[in-house]
């Protein structure tokens, strides 16, 4: 039942019970009974000559999620008090199966650029600082499987030929506590994320603020990545406190 939610992560948000059917290859009678069961619940709704969408209830939870996350809760000042120092976008992700997925974000007014990285967009572990700082922070065997599965994504990103060179490459991001990128995601823009972690120390998300601006004086970073690392471990804290 959870796969037909599934079929709405992608670009096709619309999907009639004959293409559920032959992409999941359950027979007619099981779908009809699961599409009941998610369409009364509020998950789906049926719309004539269209099929079925996301229903009413995902908005509901998504709202409810945003007013009560202890991680949103304790992040939102935090990123506030970043941005009134360090003019740009904060965003909030935490980790989401083999993917990062943006939380929530903040942004400074007038800054003349934007990100498509929005709340509810999730991107691969591979790319920007705050995907980066928390594969950095992964289990060894979840960054063995990442690289199992797809090797050449880490090569492209400029991490090593093999596994070991990957290892070696997180190892030093997490030496030095934070990941600083510059126009890997978008190009004149310099991202700096650090980790937060939670009442057990295992990694849960990261806190981040991308600058409009790229080849930064190595005091400004400083001052950017001091700022992130002391807002990521009050969140930490928070959520600590909270488990």
């Amino acid at each position: 039942m959870i796969s037909i939610l599934d079929l709405f992560e992608g670009a096709e948000m619309e999907w009639t019970p004959e293409a559920m059917a032959e992409r999941l290859e359950l027979t007619r009678s099981t779908l009809y009974r699961y599409l009941k069961v998610l369409a009364d619940a509020g998950l789906l709704a049926s719309l004539p000559g269209v099929g079925f969408t996301l229903g009413p209830r995902i908005a509901e939870l998504d709202f409810r999620m945003r007013h009560s996350d202890p991680l949103i809760s304790a992040s939102r000042p935090v990123m506030a008090e970043i941005l009134a120092e360090i003019p740009g976008i904060a965003l909030l992700c935490r980790r989401y199966r083999e993917l990062v997925l943006c939380v929530h974000q903040e942004t400074s007014p007038g800054i003349g650029f934007r990100s498509t990285y929005e709340r509810g967009s999730a991107r691969p572990m591979l790319r920007g600082a705050a995907s980066r700082i928390i594969l950095a922070h992964l289990p060894p065997q979840a960054l063995r499987k990442l690289h199992q599965s797809a090797p050449e994504d880490f090569i492209a990103a400029g991490m090593g030929a093999d596994l070991a060179q990957a290892r070696s490459h997180m190892r030093a991001i997490r030496q030095r506590g934070v990941a600083v990128t510059s126009g890997e995601l978008a190009t004149g823009v310099t991202g700096v994320a650090a980790p937060i972690f939670d009442s057990k120390d295992v990694i849960l998300g990261s806190l981040s603020v991308t600058v409009g601006q790229s080849n930064l004086a190595p005091d400004r970073v400083a001052f950017i990545v001091d700022r992130v690392s002391f807002g990521a471990r009050i969140v930490s804290k928070a959520i600590a406190r909270e488990s």
